[in-house]
């Protein structure tokens, strides 16, 4: 795949999920490829993708406050299990900053990478994400021959605690900790797998 949208990998720790599903023709592939992207895009309904809510997304516009198609700039609201931050208002947030599509004689993709932002609520209050704003992730869809694949790319996570308060440090660091030794991978192997899942996760769980 010929993107930038995955960044090299300088600080702190990385992680990389991925999953697939192959067919037995090139059409029902791209078909099911098609399906995927809308998974993908459809970032309010990742926790049924996932098939828990244990962690809960919303898209958001710029403004943190309707709802909103994927685009750049927008924002999404995530909800993890635990006590939130007091500077993210119990929320962790992250601003979509590019999104990508493109394709070959060998490949398509589509995908979009996020990074920690500030609380809309609190936009000189500093990064609201229990990661430092060095960090990525990176979420994709892949098809390549009768194959369609899901990953998910976290690069550079380090974690949010020199700006943060005290109580909001703690739990950044923890979070973080939890998270660099891979207790967050289960998550995004959740996810990866639901992208790819041949039954259809949103309807089953509605």
């Amino acid at each position: 795949m010929d993107s930038q949208l995955i960044p090299k990998q300088e600080i702190g720790s990385e992680m990389d999920a991925v999953s697939s599903i192959s067919f037995e023709t090139l059409a029902e592939a791209i078909t099911f490829f098609v399906i995927a992207k809308k998974r993908l895009a459809d970032v309010s309904n990742w926790s049924r993708v996932c098939g828990t809510e244990a962690t809960t997304f919303e898209l958001l516009n710029t403004l943190g406050s309707a709802p909103a198609e994927l685009g750049e700039g927008n924002l999404i609201k995530i909800d993890i299990p635990g006590p939130g931050t007091g500077i993210g208002g119990g929320y962790d947030w992250v601003k979509i900053e590019k999104i990508e599509s493109g394709e070959n004689l060998n490949e398509q993709f589509f995908g979009f990478r996020v990074r920690p932002c500030a609380n809309p609520d609190k936009p000189l209050a500093g990064t609201a994400h229990f990661f430092k704003d060095s960090a990525t992730s990176t979420f994709l869809v892949r098809l390549a021959q009768n194959t369609v694949y899901a990953e998910m790319h976290g690069r550079n996570e380090v974690p949010n605690t020199a700006d943060a308060s005290f109580f909001d440090g703690l739990r950044n660091m923890t979070v973080g900790y939890t998270a660099k030794i891979g207790l967050s991978y289960p998550q995004w192997k959740l996810l990866v797998d639901g992208l790819v899942r041949e039954e259809d996760p949103v309807s089953k769980s509605s």
